[in-house]
């Protein structure tokens, strides 16, 4: 693997995971609520409840954001190196991953592992192993 350190951004980096930290330990102390996506999503889909607002709100925020960066910002260049068809069943696996898993790599990793939870550790070891397997099945044996 080779790191493009032109493109290498450390301290949008370190801005971006201490937004996501704050957002979700507020999230926590606010409401109670860990702030895992597929939960998050999962709650509005299998029951919504009317004290459920804050799950719009947040689900707004995520797909807000990248409008508000794009206004600011510009658009940023874009390359998938697949296409549609295999990130369409990426995606549907991530889906699967998240439920087989109970929870997906915000609810695990970022909110599971702040609050020390053993669970959530064999999660996030178990999320990191299959992606590593992943990019070198996909890479090396199917070259792409």
């Amino acid at each position: 693997m080779i790191i493009n350190w032109e493109q290498f951004t450390p301290w949008a980096s370190f801005i971006g995971g201490a937004i996501i930290g704050l957002s979700a330990s507020l999230l926590i102390l606010i409401n109670g609520r860990v702030a895992g996506i597929s939960g998050i999503v999962g709650g509005l889909l299998t029951s919504p409840k009317k004290q459920d607002v804050w799950r719009y709100f947040f689900i707004a925020g995520l797909l807000l954001s990248p409008v508000l960066y794009k206004l600011m910002a510009g658009s940023p260049s874009v390359h998938y190196p697949s296409n549609g068809l295999v990130l369409i069943v990426a995606g549907l696996l991530v889906g699967f991953g998240s439920r087989l898993g109970s929870g997906c790599t915000s609810g695990h990793g970022i909110c599971g592992l702040s609050r020390l939870s053993r669970r959530s550790l064999v999660a996030t070891l178990i999320f990191m192993a299959t992606a590593a397997i992943t990019v070198y099945i996909a890479r090396h044996l199917f070259g792409g």
